[in-house]
Order: C-alpha cells, then sequence, then structure tokens
C-alpha cells in the first residue's frame, strides 16, 4: 500500500512537533523514520496509525484520505498492523490466541481468511518460529519470543500497512540482532509496506530499503542507507549516521582544504553539494588512519586522548588543534593515551556503485 504525506503539520498547544513533512513510500517498501528523541518520529507514526488528527496538510494511504485537519480515521478504519514498543501483549491468551484474534476481528480481513483461521495461524506460527510455543502463555516466553508473538499478531489479519515503534528497543544486544533479520523475513515473506521507527542508526541501515532522518520536528534527508551514510546533506545527517567528523575548511574547484592546516588538499571524492555549502568535509572514523611517523604531506597532528578496546578494531579520540576527532584503527596498530601520532585519510573511490577506501 502506498503512503502520501502532503505538508503534514501536527501542533501540542504552541509546540510544533511536526513541521511541513513531504514524504511518499511505494507499495512493499519498508520505510525507517530515524531520528534522535523528541524528533517527531513517533507522532509521525500516531497520525499514520490514526490515533492523533494533523493540524495542517494531509495523509493519503492507497487510494484513500485517511488524515487532514477536518477528518480522520480511526485506526480500525484503516487497514494497519501495529507493533508496540512494549510488546503490549495480553496476559491471558496463549500465543496461538493472540494470533486467532485479530483474524476474528479484523474489519478489513478477507472473508476466506477468517473462515480458515486455523490454517493462518499455522502459517504465522511458522513465519516467527513460535510452532513448538504455540500453547503458551506471554509470561512463559522469553523477551525474544514475546516479540515475536506482537509481531504475528500484527501479521496475522494480513495488512496492507505494518506500523514498528521502536520494537526492539527493550531487547539486549544479541537479541535485536536476531530479530533483525526475523522482520527482514517477515518482510519478504508478507510484501507489505513497513513504517519503522527507530534511534538505532544500524537497525535502519541494516534492514530498510530507504530511510528518513529527522531532527527537530523537519525531515533532514530521504535516501537508501548507501545514500544516507555516504552522501550526508546536513552536519546533523553525517553526525547522527555514521558519526562523522566534520572538518571545517574552504572548497574550491572539487579541492578541499581545512582550516586547520592549508597545506592540505582533498579531492572531491562524492561529498553532496549541501555539505559543500556548509563549508565541511565529513569524514567517518574508519575513513581515517594513525601512524606514529609523518611518512606523507598530507598528514594532520594529534594527539590521543581516548581509548575504546571494541574486539575487532580499537576507537580513538585524537585532539587536533583543539578538535575531538573520531578514528576507528585495526588493533594491530595499538597507540597510548598522550601519544603524538599522524592522521591520514582514505578517499572513497566509487566502482560499480560501491565506495572503496584507499
Amino acid at each position: 500500500m502506498s503512503i502520501k504525506i502532503s505538508q503534514l503539520s501536527k501542533n501540542f498547544n504552541q509546540f510544533a512537533a511536526l513541521k511541513n513533512i513531504q514524504l511518499s513510500i511505494d507499495d512493499g517498501e519498508f520505510i525507517a523514520i530515524l531520528g534522535p528523541s523528541g524528533c517527531g518520529k513517533t507522532t509521525l507514526l500516531r497520525l499514520l496509525a490514526g490515533f492523533l488528527s494533523p493540524t495542517y496538510g494531509k495523509i493519503e494511504i492507497g487510494e484513500n484520505e485517511v488524515g487532514t485537519p477536518e477528518r480522520s480515521l480511526p485506526p480500525e478504519k484503516r487497514n494497519i498492523g501495529m507493533v508496540f514498543q512494549s510488546f503490549a501483549l495480553w496476559p491471558h491468551l496463549s500465543v496461538k490466541e493472540h494470533i486467532r484474534f485479530p483474524i476474528l476481528h479484523h474489519r478489513f480481513i478477507p472473508a476466506e481468511l477468517k473462515k480458515n483461521a486455523d490454517e493462518r495461524i499455522q502459517q504465522v506460527l511458522q513465519m516467527v518460529s513460535l510452532e513448538k510455543l504455540s500453547d503458551r502463555m506471554p509470561n512463559e516466553l522469553s523477551g525474544g519470543q514475546r516479540q515475536r508473538v506482537a509481531l504475528a499478531r500484527a501479521i496475522a489479519p494480513k495488512p496492507e500497512l505494518l506500523l514498528m515503534d521502536e520494537p526492539l528497543s527493550n531487547l539486549d544486544a544479541e537479541l535485536r540482532m536476531e530479530m533483525r533479520k526475523e522482520i527482514q523475513k517477515i518482510h519478504r515473506l508478507t510484501k507489505a509496506t513497513i513504517v519503522y521507527v527507530t534511534h538505532d542508526q544500524g537497525e535502519a541501515l541494516a534492514m530498510a530499503d530507504r530511510i528518513v532522518v529527522m531532527n527537530n520536528g523537519q525531515v533532514e534527508q530521504v535516501g537508501t542507507p548507501a545514500e544516507i551514510y555516504t552522501r550526508p546533506k546536513t552536519p546533523f545527517v553525517a553526525k547522527f549516521v555514521g558519526k562523522a567528523n566534520l572538518i571545517e575548511g574552504r572548497w574550491e574547484n572539487d579541492l578541499f582544504t581545512p582550516h586547520l592546516s592549508p597545506d592540505i588538499e582533498w579531492p572531491d571524492d562524492g561529498v553532496a553539494d549541501e555539505m559543500k555549502y556548509f563549508g565541511c568535509f565529513p569524514v567517518r572514523p574508519e575513513q581515517l588512519y594513525l601512524t606514529k611517523d609523518r611518512n606523507k604531506n598530507d598528514s594532520i597532528t594529534g594527539i590521543i586522548t581516548s581509548i575504546q578496546y571494541q574486539g575487532k578494531e580499537i576507537h580513538y579520540v585524537v585532539d587536533v588543534s583543539g578538535q575531538e576527532w573520531a578514528v576507528h584503527s585495526s588493533v594491530y596498530d595499538q597507540f597510548q593515551i598522550g601519544e603524538q601520532v599522524f592522521i591520514h585519510i582514505k578517499h572513497a573511490v566509487r566502482k560499480n556503485n560501491l565506495v572503496i577506501l584507499k
């Protein structure tokens, strides 16, 4: 089911939670709404679900206008499924009965599907790998299993639009990785349009077809995960997705000269025009490397101020003329706090739609 959001704004008294949102979502697309707490992403999801009415603008789902300031369809009149952050399971219903409930009561469910409810329940149990746990109660399940039940309940009536509000935030790191794969599998099997709200850039980059990055109630950038990560258009996107170092300097003829090192010139390796307007060169931590000796003319001097061992790599913070630069380095090249180092940049080379650092 396609979605069209036009000039959408939402005010709570004098506070503008959303400001002039423009967004189109294709049928069957997986969209991640990404941003920090308070940016408006959950408000946008609640507007899509019908829990809130727009202050200005409109929402169209499929061929129907479902939300305007004058008229907003309630959730039960929209063909949607919803997965909440808190799971929201009923303590008195088993796994199987959680799945049966929407099949019997969802407004838009086809008569044939309702007639063959038991067959549909088995299909959904297989999708979420809960066949052996169908008679268990919620208090007998782990956190990951409860989240699977919430997903199963949402997809059981075959909704055309699936809304997810930070569904993995209450799980531990290992379970979150496992559930990412489950959600991707569900998307492939159901072919439903998914709008997935998260503050976790890893989730958005791993699962979404496109990412909508939000900040202060506005859309900062919309693009594929690769576009958002490698070609951020604003300083906020560069810092929030990928934790890029924003090096200030001057752009001239597609060459960048950092203010703190006027003898250096970096070639344009795909920096967005919008970032050039801000006078910035976004450099991701893995795009930099450190040496103990000045073995190149384009090196920049810094002092190690923080070290975090991460197993496969080491995360350094380097003081460069009073600025803090993040550098992710190999575990085989180790440095000490207080040590002087020389920073070099690996330039991005685009080949067959891939970005290679050299």
